[in-house]
């Protein structure tokens, strides 16, 4: 499963992680820091929706 931003269409894959902004590969969504944005257009987390 994969979590999209509702702005922008960026996918969060928790398999591949977000490695250029210190996200692990295997990092499951919830377990993102709480002040962690969508790399491309800065949403929050609240902004991403689970697909």
């Amino acid at each position: 499963m994969v979590f999209v931003c509702d702005i922008c269409g960026y996918e969060y894959n928790p398999e591949a992680g977000d490695p250029d902004n210190g996200i692990e590969p295997g990092t499951a969504f919830a377990d993102l820091p709480d002040d962690w944005t969508c790399p491309l257009c800065g949403a929050e987390k609240a902004d991403f929706v689970e697909e």
